[in-house]
């Protein structure tokens, strides 16, 4: 609920209840399950949906609403303002290369982690795709158990999130040594085992986080 009622925007809130409701699993709705699907009645729906496309955040069809590329921007303009993504993408990719597994960067937001870097590999190890602005429950995260501070210097996920996924993180820290991101290391119990994971991959991890750490501080992060 909001602080004060005076300063509350409703109808802001709900129109990005619009935007947010559309996903992975509902890319094109109709006006009826956008109502539902964000406790709008019909009607305010409806104008929610016009405006939205008017100003290019929504495209619509004789039937069914989308959303276009232009959603984009709102997410750009964090990352913009954000050069954490600028500094941690090269590392990730050396770390990426050393290892051959998919590795990838997040920050914390409420209960959940959120996307800012990723390298993938060609292996498909979880059923979930995972882009930039991808969002996971935190429990059950590597990354979200880093961030959480559920363990200081390094966690493991082992199938909490999906069965064929394992994966280890490590915190990154800003100038004042408070944790503000995290990297991972995702691979699939069929591809490396537990000991491997912590004799091989751990200390690649570590060396990653550390080189980055720096480079953050160098920035004044």
């Amino acid at each position: 609920m909001p602080a004060s009622e005076r300063e509350w925007v409703e109808s802001l809130a709900r129109g990005l209840a619009v935007i947010k409701a559309f996903s992975g699993e509902r890319p094109a709705m109709t006006l009826s399950e956008v109502a539902v699907a964000t406790g709008l009645t019909r009607a305010t729906a409806r104008r929610f949906l016009h405006t939205l496309e008017t100003l290019g955040y929504v495209r619509s069809d004789t039937r069914t609403f989308t959303l276009t590329p232009r959603v984009l921007e709102l997410g750009t303009s964090y990352l913009s303002a954000l050069s954490l993504p600028e500094i941690v993408q090269p590392h990730l990719e050396a770390l990426s290369r050393r290892l051959d597994e998919s590795v990838s960067a997040a920050v914390l937001d409420g209960d959940e982690i959120v996307y800012v870097a990723r390298v993938p590999t060609r292996q498909r190890i979880i059923s979930v795709g995972i882009t930039i602005g991808t969002r996971l429950p935190a429990a059950t995260t590597s990354m979200g158990h880093v961030l959480r501070g559920d363990e200081r210097e390094w966690a493991i996920a082992d199938g909490e999130l999906d069965p064929g996924l394992r994966a280890i993180a490590a915190p990154l820290h800003g100038r004042d040594g408070r944790i503000i991101a995290a990297i991972n290391v995702s691979t699939s119990p069929s591809r490396v085992s537990k000991d491997e994971l912590l004799e091989r991959h751990l200390p690649a991890l570590l060396e990653t986080a550390a080189a980055i750490d720096g480079d953050l501080s160098a920035a004044g992060l």
